[in-house]
């Protein structure tokens, strides 16, 4: 089943999970950088397996690759 969302550990990933950046990631269009370790609540899946929706901090909207989360 290649729809799945899976994070970088393999583990199946569910609207509202929690998740954890396992690298420091440069947020598009602003000059801030979500570091490694930063937890993201609340995620929800998008059409695309390879990418969920979130928000960390004030930052609202993020669209995050699975391949730098691993399930909290």
């Amino acid at each position: 089943m290649s729809d799945e969302t899976r994070d970088s550990n393999g583990a199946i990933l569910k609207d509202g999970d929690t998740v954890t950046l396992i690298k420091d990631l440069k947020v598009k269009g602003t000059s801030t950088t979500l570091k490694r370790g930063t937890v993201v609540k609340g995620i929800r899946l998008t059409g695309d397996p390879a990418e969920i929706e979130g928000k960390a901090g004030n930052i609202k909207g993020l669209v995050l690759r699975a391949e730098f989360l691993k399930k909290a």
